[in-house]
C-alpha cells in the first residue's frame, strides 16, 4: 500500500511535469475538444442491422413483428414495417397510388424493410396522400427502423403534406425506391 506522503509526491510530480510541458490555453482547448466530443457522441448514427445473428428478417421477428406478403391492407404487410398512419389500400388507393381526390406530397420519409419471400431489404419511400380528411380505416403504427427526430428524413412522426394544395393528411402509400 502506498503511504499518503508517497501518493502526494507522485501526484505533485505528475502535475508539475504536465504544467511544465503545456500551457493553460492548450490545456483548455484540449479539455473543450474532449467535452464537445463527449456531448456529440449520442448523435452518431448506430447500425442496428446486426441485432439477431446477422439475419435482419429474424431480428425483426424477434422484436414481435412478423411480416407477410399476402394481404396488402394488413398492418403486418412487409412494406408497412415503418408506416405510421393510414394504409392507402383501404382508402381507395394502393401501394403506389393515391386515392382519387387526393394529392401526392412532394416529400417523404424512408425506411428499409425486409421482404420475407426473398430475404432482401428494400428502401421504401412513405409518401402521404393529402387533401381529404383522414381515412378512418386501416390505421397502422409500426416503428421498425424509425430513427429519432434529429434525422427528420427518416421520421414517421411528421405529416408530410406541406407543399400541396390541401394540407390535410388522408393516407400513406409505400413505393419501393431501391434495394437496400
Amino acid at each position: 500500500m502506498i503511504s499518503k506522503e508517497r501518493f502526494d509526491d507522485i501526484v505533485e510530480s505528475f502535475t508539475r511535469t504536465i504544467a511544465q510541458h503545456t500551457s493553460r490555453r492548450s490545456f483548455l482547448a484540449r479539455l473543450g475538444v474532449v467535452a464537445g466530443g463527449t456531448a456529440l457522441l449520442p448523435l452518431l448514427p448506430v447500425d442496428r442491422r446486426g441485432m439477431g445473428g446477422g439475419n435482419v428478417a429474424h431480428a425483426i421477428e424477434k422484436q414481435g413483428w412478423t411480416p407477410q406478403t399476402v394481404d396488402e391492407s394488413a398492418c403486418n404487410y412487409w412494406r408497412h414495417c415503418s408506416l405510421d398512419g393510414q394504409i392507402c389500400n383501404c382508402c381507395g388507393g394502393g401501394l403506389t397510388a393515391c386515392p382519387p381526390g387526393t394529392t401526392l406530397s412532394p416529400s417523404s420519409w424512408v425506411a428499409s424493410c425486409v421482404n420475407p419471400d426473398d430475404g432482401e431489404s428494400y428502401l421504401i419511400a412513405y409518401r402521404d396522400c393529402c387533401g381529404k380528411t383522414i381515412c378512418p380505416r386501416c390505421g397502422c403504427y409500426n416503428t421498425q427502423g424509425v430513427l429519432p427526430m434529429y434525422r427528420p428524413e427518416f421520421s414517421s412522426d411528421i405529416i408530410w403534406c406541406f407543399g400541396v394544395e390541401g394540407s390535410s393528411y388522408h393516407c400513406t402509400m409505400q413505393p419501393i425506391v431501391g434495394k437496400g
